[in-house]
């Protein structure tokens, strides 16, 4: 059984402060958790689980059996998911180069689930790096890692300040996701270069805006508004990449 110094220890990582202080975070479910248990940029370091996904598994990573009633006290989820798993955060690697791959760059997109599922769609698309501005949601907020799934063990995701580094990206294409731009599907696949997406209700900030060399449209067909932020970059990237 979990003391409860253990599970208050578990709980402070839904907490960004606590998260940051002990380069520590959470990661739920079956197919989150085995995918993290691959080789990869991550490490986990503790895992508690229900017996009956415990006895499936052989890990050389602690295992911890615990009930139901106190896998519900320790998650982050509105319903517990088996297993919850403890990883250490990666150290940060050196920013990339878009003059030699092409890399998304995401200009404050708030809201953690978009984020996560951005991430997922960028690994998809086999991206290896996507490039935050530092107003952009957090990494390990727990809605990110889930909606992400496995995919933060694949792509480095990095935080700066974006207009700087976008400038600092000599003779690269910008291609920024606007309402007024060209169709990407009728353009040529990239093999470098970056691409900008911006925030769910405002776009791109103007001083990053400026410096796209090219401005991409997903053209509309019906009445809505706008599309989110991950289904706009799935449709780009499927033109681009």
């Amino acid at each position: 059984m979990l003391s409860k110094n253990r599970i208050k220890d578990i709980q402070t990582l839904g907490q960004k402060k606590f998260r940051e202080e002990e380069r520590l975070f959470i990661a739920e479910g079956p197919k989150i958790v085995e995918e993290l248990l691959q080789p990869g940029i991550l490490k986990v370091k503790e895992i508690f689980a229900l017996e009956s996904w415990a006895g499936q598994h052989h890990s050389s990573i602690p295992v911890t059996i615990v009930e139901e009633f106190e896998l519900e006290k320790i998650s982050q989820l509105n319903t517990p998911n088996q297993v919850l798993a403890v990883v250490e955060m990666p150290e940060t690697a050196g920013l990339p180069d878009a003059g030699t791959e092409p890399v998304l760059a995401l200009d404050d997109i708030r809201d953690p689930g978009n984020l996560g599922t951005i991430i997922r769609i960028a690994d998809w698309f086999g991206l290896q790096s996507v490039v935050c501005s530092l107003e952009t949601a957090e990494l390990y907020n727990p809605k990110t890692v889930q909606s992400a799934m496995g995919s933060i063990a694949h792509v480095q995701v990095h935080y700066t300040n974006l207009g700087d580094w976008i400038f600092g990206q000599t003779n690269t294409p910008v291609y920024a996701a606007v309402l007024d731009g060209e169709d990407p599907a009728k353009m040529q696949k990239i093999s470098r270069g970056i691409i900008v997406i911006g925030n769910e209700s405002k776009g791109i900030r103007p001083e990053i805006l400026d410096m796209a060399t090219n401005r991409i449209t997903i053209p509309a067909k019906g009445r809505a508004e706008s599309l989110n932020a991950a289904v706009a970059t799935g449709i780009i990237l499927s033109h681009l990449i």
